[in-house]
Order: structure tokens, then sequence, then C-alpha cells
């Protein structure tokens, strides 16, 4: 009996979280779309700076999850990264830069994405 009353109070909280993630995927799709097609080789799959091509890099990419970093870093920088590469935010000359790929629009979205990534908005 505690067993079935236990699932039946879970069962709503499980849905409310189900639905908040499916929410989330459809809000962030297209800017993960771009992530993996731009920035994982570097970024790596799991947004922690571990790309395949990161092992060859004097300098570590940034750990897009690390809330701490992350959350230091203000908006306008990482738009500004986004747009002008490593260079204009006195970074990496490996960072490219994104101006004139992504639309204006697609690197806001970026920027939010990243705040969802590392759970810092």
């Amino acid at each position: 009996m505690r067993r079935k009353t236990l699932i039946l109070l879970l069962s709503p909280l499980l849905a409310m979280a189900t639905a908040t993630a499916a929410r989330a995927d459809d809000q962030y799709a297209n800017a993960t779309r771009l992530y993996n097609s731009y920035c994982v080789q570097c970024h790596g799959v799991n947004r922690d700076g571990n790309g395949v091509n990161s092992r060859d890099m004097a300098v570590k990419p940034r750990d897009h999850t690390d809330t701490k970093a992350m959350g230091d870093t203000p908006d306008e920088t990482l738009l500004k990264a986004i747009k002008g590469g490593g260079l204009a935010v006195g970074k990496s000359v490996l960072m490219p830069k994104w101006e004139g790929v992504l639309t204006e629009d697609e690197m806001k979205e970026m920027v939010s994405y990243l705040r969802f990534v590392s759970k810092t908005k």
C-alpha cells in the first residue's frame, strides 16, 4: 500500500519534470544544432571543453558546463566571443569569429543556450 501511495505521489512530479525537459529541448533545438555543427569539435559533445580538437590545443577550450566560470562571464562577453572570436575577448586565436556565419539572433540564441548548459540562468 505504501509503495502504491508513493508511486501515485511521485508520478505527477515525474510528468512535470519530463514536460519541462521537453520544453527546454524545443526552446534550444536550433542552438543545440548550431553548437553541434560549429562548437563541438573544440568544446566537446558534453560541452566540457574536451572536444576532439582540444587535445592538440595549447589552451583548453572553455568548459561551458562550469557554472562558476560561466556565471562570472557576462552575456555581453559571451556574445562578443561568439561574434569576434577568442581574440575579441583576450582569449585564444583558435576560437574563430562567427559573425557572418551566424545571424545576430542565432548568436543571441547561443548565449541563452550556454546559460542553459551552464545552469547560470
